[in-house]
């Protein structure tokens, strides 16, 4: 396997992890609350749910490179729209009250299990942020690159993990995030435009082709 694939498949997970969203929220909520120990327990509780939908999003990425390529090529410019209307919305976001947790949660893992496998944004998500990272290396994608891909991903949803830990310690840099909310939402959203441009000019030669075929 390709070491770009792996390491596609490992910054996807990354940054699907790291961008701001309702479990990046109540992360920092459960850490300033409760302090990292709670919040190291919701965010292996839903690496439970990052690897469901991160398998369920291969499964169709494959599948669909798999039946015809042309489907995949579709699937990355629907997915390329779908992050680039994510990517607008929060650059277009404004300042609103967000709740806290202000009660003791008694398992985390367990909130962080339900609130992963639950979330119904997690698969389009996914599915969008692999096809971006992926979508140079679509040639090469068969299902026996599942399980190194998986591999990869589980690796990326660690590391990214144990960076929010870390950071969800440090005083500071909460208030940080508080007092600059809007503007971190803001620049998540140009990072996902990115990525839509990224994913919809991956995908123009091989619907050209197609279209002449």
């Amino acid at each position: 396997m390709e070491y770009s694939m792996l390491m596609g498949a490992m910054l996807a997970a990354a940054i699907y992890v790291l961008t701001p969203g309702p479990a990046f929220l109540a992360m920092l909520g459960l850490g300033a609350a409760q302090g990292r120990s709670a919040s190291a327990g919701f965010l292996f509780g839903h690496l439970v749910g990052d690897l469901m939908w991160a398998g369920l999003a291969l499964v169709a990425i494959i599948g669909s490179r798999v039946m015809d390529p042309v489907v995949f090529h579709a699937l990355a410019m629907v997915c390329g729209v779908y992050l680039f209307w994510l990517g607008f919305r929060a650059l277009t976001a404004r300042r609103k009250p967000e709740g806290e947790l202000d009660i003791a949660i008694r398992h985390p893992w367990r909130r962080g299990l339900i609130f992963g496998v639950t979330n119904p944004k997690g698969y389009p998500v996914a599915v969008a942020m692999f096809t971006a990272l992926l979508a140079k290396n679509a040639a090469m994608l068969d299902w026996s690159s599942m399980a190194g891909l998986l591999c990869a991903s589980l690796v990326g949803f660690v590391l990214a993990d144990l960076i929010l830990i870390w950071l969800v310690g440090l005083g500071f840099l909460r208030r940080f995030y508080v007092r600059y909310q809007i503007w971190i939402v803001r620049a998540t959203g140009l990072i996902f435009i990115g990525f839509a441009i990224q994913a919809i000019v991956n995908s123009l030669p091989g619907l050209w082709t197609w279209r002449k075929s």
